[in-house]
């Protein structure tokens, strides 16, 4: 790992950081709105799966530690184990399967927003069985509260991903920074 990669891995940690904390409540679920996801799509157009992994929980120890870069602007370790906990162990997964799909057709726009959005489909399984069993709530409640209302908001995060992830790789590799 050079010095470029380890820089635009803490550049894109920092930038979920900024992004992350941003969310609105709602008064249908526990989880509220959030850009981390969005943050995390970037993330993987421009590292790639196993770098973008590592931003991410670079981003997540960040917060276990107690800076409150979660959403809502809280942090640490009961953040993972409260209703929410379950979305950030997805996020794991969603940007590793997403990363993958992107960087095996990187210039392919309709498997990158299937990837991302098998990924979202993933971190959403996750974070609704947490939900169902933090909450005690049945499967299906969980998934009306902590899934549902989400589906519109992160279809524009996927489309708007599709859409300036490669033209930010694009720059970077003509910057020399990739």
């Amino acid at each position: 790992m050079n010095t470029k990669k380890l820089t635009l891995i803490g550049i894109m940690a920092a930038v979920t950081c900024i992004l992350g904390p941003l969310s609105i409540v709602i008064p249908v679920s526990p989880v509220p709105i959030s850009l981390t996801n969005f943050a995390i799509y970037l993330s993987v157009y421009i590292l790639g799966p196993r770098l973008g992994l590592i931003s991410y929980l670079i981003y997540m120890l960040i917060g276990l530690i107690g800076l409150p870069v979660f959403s809502g602007f809280s942090s640490g370790p009961g953040k993972l184990f409260g209703p929410t906990g379950g979305y950030l162990i997805g996020f794991i997964f969603m940007a590793y399967i997403s990363g993958y799909v992107i960087e095996k057709w990187p210039s392919k726009k309709l498997p990158a927003f299937f990837g991302l959005l098998g990924g979202t489909a993933v971190c959403y399984f996750f974070g609704t069985v947490w939900l169902s069993w933090q909450a005690n709530l049945g499967f299906a409640s969980a998934l009306a509260a902590g899934v549902l209302p989400f589906i519109p908001g992160d279809l524009i995060k996927i489309l708007l991903a599709v859409i300036l992830g490669p033209q930010l790789r694009s720059r970077l590799k003509k910057a020399g920074l990739l």
